[in-house]
C-alpha cells in the first residue's frame, strides 16, 4: 500500500493521541470530513488504524494496550480535567485505594497538597507523587514491578486491597462496551479493580472518551457498579441507550476539556 503524506501524518497523530474525531482531523489538515474518511478507510483496510464511532484510533497490536508513555500523553487535557475533579471530591484526612493507570497518576499529583491522607496503591507512579507530602501514609505491595507501567499486578496486591476498608476507591478501565460492561487488557487487572471497588465506601471510576468502545479482552463489572463515574463527555451512537438510563446518568460527573486543534 502506498501511503500519502497526509495518511502518514494521521497515523502519527493517532500513535501520539490514540484517538481523534473525523472532524478534528479535517480541521487539522484543512480538508473536508469526506476526504479524511477516505484516508481512514484506506488505513483501516490496511489494519493500520481502527474506525470507531465518531472517529478513529491507532490500531497498535490486537488485544494489547498502548505503552504507558503513550497513554500519559493521550487525551491529556481530558485526563487533567478528570483528575482535578476527582481530587476535589476527596477531603483532607481521607483513606484511599488507588488503582493503576495514567489518569490516576494525575489524580495523585492533584492530591499532593491534601493533608494526612492514607493511600493504599499498587501504582508506584501515584505512590511516588504522593510521597512528596511527608504528611501522607502510603502503603504499597511487595512483588515484581511491571515495567514500563511501574505498577504491581499480583495476588499480593489484591490481598493488600482486601485487607483495608477505606473512604474512597479510585480506578480506571481499559474499555467500556456499549452495554456498559467494563473491560481490561488482563484478567489480573479486572481482579484488582474489583478488589478496590469492593473495599471502599465510595467508588469512583475515571474514563476519558477514548475508553468508550475501545476493545479489551478481559471483562468484569458494569458501569452501574461504581458510585461515581467521572467522564469528559457523554458518547452517543451505540452508547445512547446506555446513557439514557437513569441508573447510569445519576452516577455521572461530566467535566469539560479541550479538543484536538
Amino acid at each position: 500500500m502506498n501511503i500519502s503524506t497526509r495518511q502518514r501524518d494521521i497515523i502519527d497523530i493517532l500513535r501520539r493521541d490514540s484517538f481523534a474525531s473525523i472532524e478534528a482531523l479535517a480541521d487539522h489538515f484543512a480538508v473536508t470530513p469526506q476526504t479524511v474518511r477516505r484516508d481512514v478507510n484506506m488505513l483501516s483496510d490496511a489494519n493500520l488504524v481502527r474506525r470507531r464511532h465518531g472517529g478513529v484510533e491507532y490500531a497498535g497490536e490486537p488485544g494489547m494496550n498502548l505503552s504507558y508513555d503513550s497513554r500519559q500523553v493521550t487525551n491529556i487535557a481530558a485526563k487533567h480535567a478528570i483528575s482535578l475533579h476527582v481530587a476535589n471530591l476527596i477531603p483532607d484526612g481521607a483513606s484511599i485505594l488507588i488503582g493503576i493507570g495514567s489518569t490516576l497518576e494525575l489524580v495523585a499529583l492533584n492530591l499532593v497538597d491534601h493533608r494526612h491522607l492514607t493511600v493504599i496503591t499498587n501504582n508506584l507512579n501515584a505512590a511516588m507523587a504522593l510521597g512528596n507530602n511527608p504528611g501522607n501514609r502510603i502503603v504499597i505491595p511487595g512483588g515484581t514491578l511491571r515495567l514500563p507501567d511501574r505498577d504491581v499486578i499480583s495476588p499480593d496486591a489484591e490481598a493488600m486491597f482486601n485487607n483495608y476498608k477505606v473512604d474512597y476507591g479510585l480506578f480506571g478501565v481499559g474499555g467500556i462496551e456499549p452495554d456498559g460492561t467494563l473491560t481490561d487488557f488482563d484478567h489480573r487487572e479486572v481482579s484488582l479493580r474489583q478488589a478496590i471497588a469492593g473495599n471502599c465506601r465510595n467508588s469512583i471510576l475515571v474514563a476519558d472518551k477514548s475508553k468508550f468502545g475501545r476493545p479489551a479482552p478481559a471483562k468484569g463489572g458494569h458501569i452501574t457498579d461504581p458510585d461515581i463515574v467521572v467522564v469528559d463527555c457523554i458518547p452517543d451512537g451505540p452508547f445512547a441507550p446506555l446513557f439514557d438510563r437513569q441508573d447510569v446518568r445519576s452516577r455521572l460527573h461530566i467535566v469539560k476539556s479541550e479538543v484536538l486543534k
